[in-house]
């Protein structure tokens, strides 16, 4: 019997390699990406310069007499005069008004972290009938413009006798910033775990121990963020002391510097002008500095979970 021949196997051959080519988009998509790259850092050099700029020739300007800021307003200081700050520190009652802003926003500071905080927790954490209605009530108070209060504000601030004093402008202050406050604070307390709370109250804390050592050190970033927006508002706040604050005893720096600025006329006092902006302007310029890291991470938490 002829046993049946097989046919021989086929050897398989390999397919020839494919040359992957690139997508036709993907060349144009990536020098899309490029020039967005090139246009975004031009933008913010352009705006770096547009900001640092004046500021060093405000610093540089301080530092000069009168004639080389009227004569070489572009060029360094020959010589470093410190008499300018001296001059801006004590003839110019900088000291007071440095001493008078620091008492107003310290406090205004503190009461405003304090009751925004408490009533951002409420409003974040706790269910309860009008709940969403005062808390919309906060959102309209950062669209109502503040130029429209300042008559019946000046009006009831003088019948409860608290025009031209400290605690009074405090006051104003916090009622000014608690919107803003209240409204980033809500939204950062939200982002916070649950868990932790519900744990404190189980081991017997109250509401008030759980939000004080618990919940409140869990949302320093956010405190430190609306803190600083919160100071650069209130420092640089012009509108409200110049209304309700008519006793030069009590100016502010905002108030002062302008007061310096409109007396001196065309033959005043411009290196110690230059001065007194100078030092109004380093307590802002330190506070971000120090709490840059704060500020960016009490923006960008709860944005990655």
């Amino acid at each position: 019997m002829k046993a049946t021949e097989t046919p021989p196997a086929v050897a398989a051959t390999d397919p020839a390699p494919v040359s992957k080519s690139p997508a036709p988009g993907g060349k144009q998509k990536s020098s899309e990406g490029r020039t967005l790259n090139v246009f975004s850092h031009g933008v913010l050099i352009i705006w770096a310069i547009l900001v640092v700029l004046p500021l060093l020739w405000a610093i540089m300007s301080s530092f000069k007499n009168d004639d080389s800021i009227l004569s070489t307003p572009w060029a360094l200081p020959d010589k470093l005069h410190f008499e300018n700050w001296s001059r801006a520190w004590s003839q110019a009652h900088m000291s007071d008004y440095f001493f008078n802003t620091i008492v107003v926003v310290g406090g205004s500071l503190i009461g405003t972290l304090l009751l925004g905080s408490m009533a951002a927790y409420v409003l974040a954490r706790f269910d309860f009938p009008g709940n969403r209605f005062i808390y919309y009530l906060f959102i309209g108070g950062m669209s109502f413009p503040i130029i429209l209060a300042l008559v019946p504000l000046f009006f009831v601030m003088n019948n409860m006798g608290m025009l031209n004093t400290r605690h009074g402008l405090i006051l104003v202050y916090i009622a000014y910033s608690l919107p803003f406050t209240v409204f980033f604070l809500t939204s950062f307390f939200r982002t916070l775990p649950g868990s932790v709370a519900e744990a404190a109250m189980i081991d017997g804390a109250s509401h008030t121990r759980t939000f004080f050592q618990v919940m409140l050190p869990m949302a320093k970033p956010g405190l430190i963020s609306v803190g600083i927006f919160n100071f650069l508002g209130q420092w640089n706040q012009y509108m409200l002391p110049t209304v309700l604050n008519t006793d030069p005893k009590y100016r502010v720096l905002s108030q002062g510097l302008v007061e310096l600025a409109s007396s001196q006329g065309y033959k005043g006092d411009w290196s110690g002008l230059f001065a007194g902006l100078v030092m109004a302007m380093l307590p802002v310029l330190a506070a971000y500095i120090i709490f840059q890291r704060q500020v960016v991470a009490g923006l960008t938490a709860g944005a990655v979970k």
